[in-house]
This record gives C-alpha cells, structure tokens and sequence, in this order.
C-alpha cells in the first residue's frame, strides 16, 4: 500500500534526487512533495518491516522521518 511519510531536512530538488536515486531500487517509485512544509515522501510499503528498513535507510540518508 502506498503510504506518505513527514520528513525533516529536505529542502530542494536534489534531496529528492538524492532520496530516489538512492532508494527506488529497493523500494520502487518514490514521490517527494517539495510544497508541504514539512516535505513529504510517498513509497510502496509492503510490510511493518518494509515500513522499518524505509525509515532506517531515509534516516541513513539524513532525512529522519518525523513520526505523528
């Protein structure tokens, strides 16, 4: 199910290249919305552990995911 995270510290367009180019391999098609404040991220999300390991590796990235 697709499934939309917050995340802190993005900023521009090369984050989200950065978060795609990095991640769609594992995670498949990645949306980064750059008009909310704080920025958005839609992926695919298989699992309660797919859920995890996409936290750990955006946190990896730099972009730790604000949980609601």
């Amino acid at each position: 199910m697709k499934k939309t995270f917050k995340a802190q510290n993005i900023a521009c367009g090369n984050c989200s290249n950065l978060i795609k180019g990095s991640l769609e391999e594992e995670f498949g098609e990645i949306t980064v919305n750059l008009n909310k404040d704080p920025k958005e991220v839609t992926v695919e999300i298989a699992d309660e552990a797919n859920e995890a390991k996409f936290k750990e590796e955006m946190k990896d990235l730099g972009f730790e995911i604000i949980e609601e």
